[in-house]
């Protein structure tokens, strides 16, 4: 019990995290819902999938309207067993999505969930999307499970030419980045998290997310362990993204479907809260929404 409550007055301190959204600041001192928008066929959630316009819009806008205060939009399924998706197809389905998200919601902090510097070019310079949603680690995977074979060259200073190329365009593009966690126990994710956080540094990034991974590269018995430990990531004093949102953790553990998923989410989502959580990105965003008020108020 008295860890409990030293994790709750953890959480509600407040921690004076800030980012720069194109000249906002953009605050964590209230943990803020991400609401995910999949402008995909094959996501593992069958109740994300938006395609037509009229779908993309209706997300974007329920979003919004439930208390969600960033739109992660995505544009390939980073699920156990997905099928490669181009980087063409990739673009050609943000080309589509984007401008809807933004005509419905102009003033929305809109982020992409891509780990290819090409796209994340692409949409900050063409689309002026706010942040960038790597779920690689800086180019260590693609798809989940599968090394990343892309090759991309971006200008600038050769001193740092071995640096991951998407750490090298976000350093052009200047805008947040969320760098999220394919290890599989706290250790090697801490020790991670101090090489790559140095090397955005050095390439002038500014505003970095960090993102434990669940899911990606881990079993559920390090999934549960990562969360039971989360608050150490605190130590970076940088926001933290929750990712958890009908994952295989919850549902496996439950014998259910992704599907039935919601209860056991709000769960995890409140553990995650309890234990520094900044950012939730979920399916439901009410929910999250919820959860968040009441653990705000405790």
């Amino acid at each position: 019990m008295v860890t409990l409550q030293i994790r709750f007055i953890a959480m509600n301190k407040t921690n004076g995290y800030t980012i720069n959204v194109h000249g906002r600041l953009m605050s964590f001192d209230t943990p803020v819902v991400m609401g995910i928008l999949n402008c995909t066929p094959d996501s593992f959630f069958a109740g994300s999938r938006k395609q037509t316009e009229s779908e993309i819009a209706d997300r974007a806008n329920q979003i919004i309207s439930e208390g969600g205060g960033i739109i992660d939009v995505g544009a390939f399924s980073t699920r156990p067993g997905a099928d490669e998706v181009s980087e063409e197809e990739e673009m050609r389905r943000l080309r589509f999505a984007l401008p809807i998200v933004r005509r419905e919601q102009p003033d929305a902090v809109v982020s992409v969930d891509t780990y290819r510097p090409n796209v994340a070019k692409m949409v900050v310079e063409e689309y002026g999307a706010d942040i960038i949603n790597d779920v690689s680690e800086g180019g260590i995977t693609g798809i989940v499970d599968k090394p990343l074979e892309e090759k991309y060259v971006v200008d600038g200073d050769d001193k740092f030419k071995d640096y991951p190329a998407i750490f090298r365009m976000m350093g052009h593009l200047k805008v947040p980045y969320i760098l999220m966690s394919v290890q599989g126990n706290m250790r090697d994710m801490v020790m991670g998290f101090s090489r790559e956080i140095q090397q955005l540094r050095d390439l002038g990034v500014k505003d970095i997310i960090l993102d434990p991974g669940y899911g990606f590269g881990k079993t559920i018995e390090e999934n549960f362990a990562i969360l039971r430990e989360q608050e150490k990531l605190q130590v970076f004093g940088m926001p933290i993204l929750a990712g958890l949102s009908r994952k295989r953790l919850i549902w496996k553990v439950l014998g259910i479907t992704a599907d039935e998923a919601l209860n056991g989410t709000t769960v995890v989502d409140t553990i995650a809260l309890m234990n520094g959580a900044d950012i939730l990105r979920v399916h439901d965003v009410k929910e999250a929404v919820q959860a968040v008020k009441i653990i705000t108020n405790y």
